[in-house]
């Protein structure tokens, strides 16, 4: 198998095809800025478990972080019985048939509406245990241009509004939780702060925390520390709060790659390459962001010589990765190397097509490469 050179200092020509690969070196690079900003706010950072939830990085994950937070509850259990710290839970309603169990395992709860927390604000205060509840507000303030991610978007279900919010109806309430932000610097979340403020202001004052949700790109390389800093300080310091934030991308940014193998070469106005890695089934923010993942040793179309499209092995037509350019020809068996495959992908990808799922490995300096799980039929036939 003729395999790319790449500049990885770990071998992966022995790691099956395809398969993400998480790096801990660089999970623990990206936990070292947690723990700042832990350290000079007082705040809580939890993982977003929708983002990332390769439990087992979570005991490196469980000596910075305070916990995870939830969107079902499967993700509330997995983080009770694999990070073993505080459990958050965040759904737009919830199921009367899972609530039980989700107060088995949760610490705090945040309900989208005044209606599911007056449905059950009874089963919480007769759960026994000291279950924090909060609700969700929109304050109608975002900066996100794709409407898919976007929770404050026209007619959005996902929080309270200031003009549907029940001062009457917070007895038991804790605190409060907004979600407005994606992929964005901390200026987004300062600007976000002030409309918060200015909305929901005289209900923080009777608060016990606020939950800043996610969104934030704490660990990208051009991200702005220091407004993070003064603006957590900012809202703490005024209205005596207890500050979390739960970022899912930026746990594990710039962290995991996807290899893959070309499976075919073929022309058709142009290159093209069919890989065993599929848009659609293995990486699908590709395709729903959409955006085009950095591919270590290639260049942008027609930077480099040779240039050619990737797509997936599956039928649907869209099942396309991008275009990239190389400095030779592309052969069959070459390994090819996507970058910033650790989130949202292991969370969100699927079947389609019966198409196998990537193997999941991981490098640590200690113990090397490390192959934690492979796929078989039966993963594929259980679903069904």
């Amino acid at each position: 198998m003729n395999t790319k050179k790449q500049p990885l200092d770990f071998s992966i020509d022995q790691i099956p095809s395809p398969a993400y690969v998480l790096d801990e070196r660089l999970l623990r690079k990206n936990m070292d800025v947690f723990r700042y900003v832990q350290e000079q706010t007082g705040c809580k950072i939890l993982v977003a478990q929708k983002g990332f939830s390769m439990y087992a990085t979570y005991p490196l994950l469980r000596e910075t972080l305070y916990g995870v937070t939830s969107s079902s509850l499967f993700e509330a259990r997995l983080g009770y019985e694999e990070m073993g710290k505080e459990v958050h839970i965040f759904s737009p309603a919830y199921r009367m048939d899972e609530f039980d169990e989700i107060l088995r395992y949760s610490d705090h709860i945040v309900f989208n509406s005044f209606a599911q927390w007056n449905a059950f604000r009874d089963k919480v205060s007769k759960s026994g245990k000291p279950i924090s509840c909060g609700i969700r507000i929109n304050p109608e303030y975002s900066e996100i241009e794709t409407d898919l991610y976007n929770p404050c978007f026209a007619n959005s279900r996902l929080g309270v509004t200031l003009a549907n919010f029940y001062e009457d109806q917070l007895d038991g309430i804790e605190g409060l939780h907004f979600h407005t932000m994606c992929e964005q610097n901390s200026d987004t979340l300062a600007r976000t702060l002030q409309v918060v403020d200015e909305k929901f202001g005289k209900y923080l004052s009777r608060m016990k925390w606020l939950n800043f949700g996610g969104g934030h790109h704490i660990t990208r390389p051009d991200y702005d520390l220091d407004t993070l800093l003064s603006s957590i300080r900012w809202i703490k310091e005024k209205y005596d709060l207890e500050i979390y934030l739960e970022p899912g991308e930026a746990i594990a940014l710039n962290t995991g790659y996807l290899v893959c193998s070309v499976l075919d070469i073929l022309e058709n106005g142009m290159n093209l390459a069919i890989l065993d890695t599929s848009a659609a089934c293995h990486m699908p923010d590709v395709l729903e962001m959409p955006y085009r993942p950095n591919l270590i040793g290639a260049g942008r179309p027609g930077e480099k010589p040779y240039t050619y499209r990737f797509g997936g092995p599956t039928c649907l037509a869209g099942d396309i990765i991008g275009d990239y350019s190389f400095d030779e020809p592309l052969q069959i068996g070459d390994r090819l190397v996507f970058c910033d495959m650790a989130h949202y992908t292991m969370v969100k990808n699927n079947t389609f097509n019966g198409i196998n799922l990537p193997a999941i490995a991981r490098y640590s300096q200690q113990n090397g490469m490390e192959i934690l799980k492979k796929f078989h039929y039966e993963d594929f036939k259980s679903r069904l």
